[in-house]
């Protein structure tokens, strides 16, 4: 395997102990099982700080570029682990095409939907709370299910066992403040700027991490209203709902925009290989659903609301099923990485 051969190499040289977290999980191995490299591959963020302060890089005989070679590993453990099988390869392959297949043909699903008499007030008037249920529980549900049989098969290939409060303390405080977008220097990775450090990215994805949670918890705060306490939509802007919603749409749609700009800058060397379409079709997934929902909110009531809710749905449901096959999981699997190198750090420090 490539990655294995430039990870021995890497091991050998230690010049970027300091960058992320990998390397000093290199550093702890002397032979590379298939776990260890799907760890260190999960592990990565892709900062590609390594690469820049390589001397073993093209055109040395060594020809190191390890962010691409553990960015292949990675997609590939995701298609891998995937459950069920090959969606994922299929998904990276021809992501563009696939969710704008499924966003349309949901989309036309909901505005049929729609068409039936509906009740209750606002949203509720084109298509009914049983209807969202029906539709969006087992969508929730079943995409968390399959995110789980994959994250056990993972857990078992990296040799991961029972986790303490420590290791939770650790790998969610890490995967929180993503200390290792900064690559290990103060001013940030060198994603986007060469041999310049950035902080660019880790902003962004702190918008998209943050504006995700916020409008999960729009969601919920509206499921609490509805079924604990008899409050049914539509909801006044300073509710909890929409006090939620709105700013996290706001950062999901902000915090996808600047992925986008920044993977144009970005050295498509150093990424992960035959897995653009997968990469760019979540990101303008995900930054669709924040803007469109922004969208709906703006122009309630009037002759829009029924076409941009079909739209809205259509969007948000591909995205609750692609959920498995996406970047989406990657987060998953990114703080599984941190809890196993959590974990494996107490172990060794006794």
């Amino acid at each position: 395997m490539e990655a294995r051969r430039q990870i021995e190499i890497c091991n050998a040289c230690r010049y970027c102990e300091g960058y992320c977290s990998v390397f000093p999980a290199i550093t702890r191995e002397k032979v590379f099982a298939d776990g260890d490299i799907t760890q260190l591959a999960n592990l990565c963020h892709n900062c590609r700080g390594c690469y820049y302060a390589c001397q073993y890089t093209a055109p040395h005989e060594f020809d190191l570029n390890l962010p691409r070679a553990l960015a292949s590993a990675r997609a590939e453990s995701w298609e891998r682990l995937a459950w069920p099988g090959g969606i994922a390869k299929v998904f990276q392959a021809r992501g563009e095409a696939v969710a704008a297949a499924l966003v349309a043909g949901f989309a036309v699903m909901f505005a049929l939907i729609a068409a039936l008499p509906g009740e209750g007030e606002g949203f509720y008037a084109w298509l009914s709370h049983g209807a969202m249920v029906a539709i969006f529980t087992p969508a929730f549900l079943l995409p968390l299910a399959a995110i789980g049989v994959s994250l056990r098969a993972y857990w078992r290939e990296v040799g991961g066992t029972r986790l303490t409060l420590a290791d939770w303390r650790e790998a969610l405080d890490a995967a929180g403040r993503m200390k290792n977008l900064s690559g290990g220097q103060a001013g940030g990775c060198n994603y986007e700027k060469g041999e310049r450090y950035s902080l660019a990215r880790r902003h962004a994805h702190q918008a998209v991490f943050w504006g995700f949670l916020l409008c999960f918890a729009s969601t919920s705060a509206g499921t609490v209203l509805h079924y604990v306490f008899d409050a049914k939509a539509p909801y006044g802007f300073f509710s909890l709902p929409k006090l939620l919603g709105v700013p996290g749409g706001i950062l999901l749609t902000v915090g996808c925009a600047g992925l986008l700009m920044l993977r144009k800058q970005a050295d498509p060397e150093l990424g992960t290989p035959g897995r653009a379409s997968g990469e760019r079709a979540f990101v303008w997934l995900l930054g669709f659903v924040g803007l469109s929902g922004l969208v709906l909110y703006a122009v309630r009531g009037t002759g829009l609301t029924g076409p941009l809710l079909a739209l809205h749905l259509g969007a948000v449901l591909t995205f609750f099923l692609l959920a498995p096959y996406s970047k989406m999981a990657h987060g998953f699997y990114r703080l599984a990485a941190l809890l196993r190198e959590a974990q494996d750090k107490r172990v060794r420090n006794g």
